[in-house]
């Protein structure tokens, strides 16, 4: 059915995937553990976009590298990928439990500052982790590699909106509590940071072991 779709079908559709892909539990977790950093909902925002467009980057770099090239992704090589999905959560995590003075956060001093860079660089180690497995179902449906690698771009702008949406709709209402209570961004700093280090040891172990980076044979479904 979806290969029978027109062009313009097709990319509405990578659209609306991508707007659903923001909103796997691995990429809220570390997004809201980096916005909870934040004071105001436009910088909330911001990162949001400056994550969707690092995920983008590797999205569509390796994807289309799959789909022009047909580079095949060997298990052991996939399986690393989402591991380092698994180490980002755990660094972002760790880095929301340190102890810290409170200040304006580094984002709403200038451009360029730490979480900017922090989003970014989570948001390429995600999209990296998930390019095999949108690329390989783009391969399954769209024979025109122009349409296929155009459906990436859409796909990963599309990400891109449904996490400024996602980050937009945590900020908000965290800014008008804290507005009110002001030890509430400290507990969601902490709580954000233990869920993103207690979901990234989780998946360290399920990469690792039960899906056997670590061991002989590994097994691997791009995902």
């Amino acid at each position: 059915m979806i290969a029978s779709m027109s062009p313009l079908a097709l990319l509405a559709l990578g659209l609306v995937l991508g707007l659903r892909h923001a909103a796997d539990p691995d990429h809220v977790v570390a997004v809201a553990a980096i916005t909870a950093r934040t004071r105001r909902v436009l910088p909330a925002t911001l990162l949001g976009m400056v994550w969707g467009l690092g995920h983008t980057i590797t999205l569509f770099a390796v994807g289309a590298g799959i789909i022009l090239f047909n580079w095949v992704v060997p298990p052991r090589v996939g399986l690393a990928m989402e591991f380092a999905v698994a180490l980002a959560l755990v660094t972002v995590g760790l880095l929301n439990l340190r102890p810290r003075r409170e200040h304006p956060s580094e984002l709403e001093r200038g451009p360029g500052r730490p979480p900017a860079r922090r989003a970014f660089l989570v948001g390429l180690v995600h999209g990296l982790a998930g390019s095999a497995a949108v690329a390989l179902l783009v391969l399954a449906t769209v024979r025109d590699p122009r349409w296929a690698c155009l459906y990436l771009l859409v796909f990963g702008l599309g990400t891109l909106l449904g996490m400024a949406l996602i980050t937009t709709g945590f900020a908000l209402p965290l800014a008008m509590v804290a507005s009110r209570w002001g030890g509430t961004r400290r507990l969601v700093r902490l709580s954000t940071g233990t869920l993103s280090l207690l979901f990234g040891a989780w998946l360290v172990y399920q990469i690792g072991w039960q899906d056997g980076l670590f061991l002989g044979i590994p097994h691997w479904q791009p995902h």
